[in-house]
């Protein structure tokens, strides 16, 4: 047996704030530290395993014999197993061999605190300096006047390795070379923001990164730690915010992970009726044990600190906020107040949200929340669940639903494209169009809608219109702006050789021509998520399927108009109320020629007429282009 040093990063404090599941930084304690220690060159090595009998490092140094490098476990009770082993390099391929309290020797098990791992299939952690020279001071300086709820918020989400393919090797873009391709995209498309679906380490392809293993380390598969690092760098440099899909609310149940750690329901919740995932055939956290709200915690605060993340789109809360999630009568128990709430995943979620605004102000948390649990985005200290945001999944669902119908129908259907305004502001709402909405048969956004050729496109762009000046944060999945015709497919590419067409050429410009409209005019955006930024002047036209709207800013930002023509006939001479005196200006039309449509225009300057009309002191004539969304400013 080679001799392990007995060594600790540990203080006393450390081990308090551990075990009462306040350490939220554990990322600079366990796992693998390449140190010196009395001039001598290794590695420290920390896990927690409560309820081993011995713990071993194996790996390449050793020739993966289990018992050559026995860690020490301390003396006060944390269930923390640690030691120096000298020597030990950089690059060195490692797990943990864990001897149960029964004696039954337990599968080999990656380091849950690995900063890099092996590319799958391989299993194997890797020990691993992340030092990294940042470029991004500029951004992270000036990054609260960019990432506030008051500011423009368009977010591109993206599938790392399914975004764009080297066709030459036929492989998935590096982080490298997502640092040029993707970072150019995302400047000419005009979104602020980008999202990237998980991208930390995952052993299973189809799940498209959701069933993590390696909570601390970007996945090898397109890079090394470094290389992440640079591509958000890069992404900072240009003025672009990232977000990070994170998953505390289910594992997999892969031998070399969290599941059973050391024998035990260790990072699991015990019960199976609360620690099995039937959806996902994934485990569940103990929300309620202590260290595993360290681990949770420091994992989130980890890549806001380390790389520099702008924000965290939280996964499936709704499945942590509810014990009969999914489950049948009898799959589950109530909580000690006889309801279905899941009371230590609430006080958790509390927890997370206060630890990453008190470490990090400027950053966002957004909930994928999908129920009417209430304040999901609203302060803890006023009993909300502290996100800064919130999925507006009942605004995705009603405006598919309205979108695919005939236009001929819609008349009968008219509440439901305005219904979303009766609740758009009991949340800081985020108007998702994810990659859920483009799988398992759902279609394609564009090939949901009905109509010839020329509709389909016409109603996307009128679509993306009323999506764009609705109040809410924005989120687009990548290939919705270019309107790609087939599902998302996550082993393949969007399929760029649609810009070849100019229908699909023109959806794009369309988005270009709505950021910009979205970053340039207060009024979308100083105050979308309150209910003095809006104002309807009719809602109630389902005769002509016609919706109109004010969208305002701060007292002194100009008002904007939106009018939205839900069919493919042209309306000359469509009045609307104003509520003041000037004249319009026509500054959006999805129906322009450059995006494809039939470039029927509103005049440069329409008088605002002293006739009243729609419950208003002012009025005036517009045109209205088929399936079209016009933007007028009051002048």
């Amino acid at each position: 047996m080679n001799y392990v040093q007995a060594y600790s990063l540990f203080s006393e404090f450390d081990i308090d704030l551990f075990k009462s599941g306040k350490h939220y930084k554990l990322y600079e304690k366990m796992g693998a530290h390449p140190i010196e220690v009395k001039g001598v060159k290794g590695v420290y090595f920390a896990v927690w395993a409560p309820s081993a009998k011995s713990v071993s490092v194996v790996g390449d140094f050793n020739f993966w014999i289990q018992g050559e490098h026995l860690l020490h476990v301390r003396w006060d009770s944390s269930g923390i197993w640690e030691g120096f082993i000298p020597h030990v390099e950089v690059g060195t391929t490692y797990k943990y061999k864990i001897q149960s309290y029964n004696g039954d020797i337990i599968t080999e098990k990656a380091d849950p605190f690995a900063r890099f791992c092996e590319k799958p299939p391989h299993t194997g952690s890797i020990i691993w300096d992340t030092e990294y020279e940042w470029n991004d001071t500029s951004w992270m300086d000036y990054r609260k006047d960019k990432n506030a709820l008051d500011k423009p918020f368009s977010v591109y989400e993206v599938h790392l390795g399914s975004w764009r393919r080297n066709m030459l090797e036929n492989r998935s873009l590096t982080y490298r070379e997502m640092a040029v391709e993707l970072v150019d995209y995302i400047k000419e498309t005009g979104f602020t923001h980008v999202e990237f679906m998980p991208i930390m380490e995952y052993p299973y392809d189809p799940s498209w990164g959701y069933q993590l293993v390696g909570y601390f380390a970007p996945t090898s598969r397109f890079g090394s730690p470094q290389d992440f690092k640079y591509l958000v760098d890069a992404l900072h440099q240009a003025g672009i915010g990232v977000i990070l899909d994170w998953v505390p609310s289910h594992f997999p149940e892969d031998s070399h992970g969290l599941g059973n750690f050391d024998g035990t329901h260790l990072y699991e919740h015990p019960d199976f009726k609360r620690g099995y995932h039937p959806d996902w055939k994934s485990l569940i956290f103990n929300y309620g044990r202590n260290e595993v709200k360290s681990f949770l915690i420091s994992n989130a605060l980890f890549w806001l600190d380390q790389y520099h993340a702008d924000g965290l789109r939280v996964d499936a809360v709704a499945s942590m906020l509810f014990l009969d999630y999914s489950r049948k009568d009898g799959e589950w128990e109530p909580n000690i107040f006889g309801g279905r709430e899941n009371l230590e995943a609430i006080a958790f979620l509390r927890e997370f949200n206060e630890a990453v605004y008190a470490h990090f102000p400027y950053v966002q948390t957004i909930a994928e929340e999908s129920t009417s649990f209430p304040m999901v985005s609203r302060p803890t200290f006023q009993g909300g669940l502290g996100f800064g945001m919130k999925w507006m999944m009942g605004w995705m669902h009603d405006t598919l639903e309205f979108f695919s119908k005939e236009p001929v129908y819609k008349k009968y259907h008219h509440n439901e494209i305005s219904f979303s305004m009766t609740y758009a502001f009991t949340e800081n709402f985020m108007l998702p169009l994810s990659h859920d909405e483009v799988v398992y048969g759902k279609k394609s956004i564009l090939n949901r809608m009905p109509g010839d050729e020329w509709q389909k496109f016409a109603n996307l762009r009128l679509l993306y219109g009323y999506m764009f000046t609705h109040p809410g944060a924005k989120l687009l999945f990548m290939g919705d702006e270019i309107g790609q015709g087939n599902e998302w497919a996550f082993q393949g590419s969007i399929e760029w050789h649609l810009l070849d067409y100019d229908l699909h050429r023109g959806i794009k410009n369309e988005i270009k021509a709505l950021n910009a409209l979205y970053r340039n005019y207060p009024a979308l955006y100083e105050k979308q998520f309150s209910a003095e930024g809006f104002e309807w002047i009719n809602h109630q036209d389902s005769e002509n399927s016609v919706l109109s709207y004010i969208r305002k800013g701060h007292p002194e930002t100009e008002l904007l108009v939106v009018v939205l023509n839900l069919t493919p006939i042209v309306r000359e001479n469509y009045r609307i109320g104003i509520p003041k005196k000037g004249k319009l200006t026509e500054i959006f039309n999805s129906d322009d020629t450059t995006f494809g449509g039939s470039g029927i225009h509103n005049s440069k300057s329409i008088k605002i007429e002293k006739t009243a009309w729609n419950w208003k002191e002012f009025s005036a004539e517009i045109i209205l282009p088929p399936l079209g969304a016009v933007v007028f400013k009051i002048e």
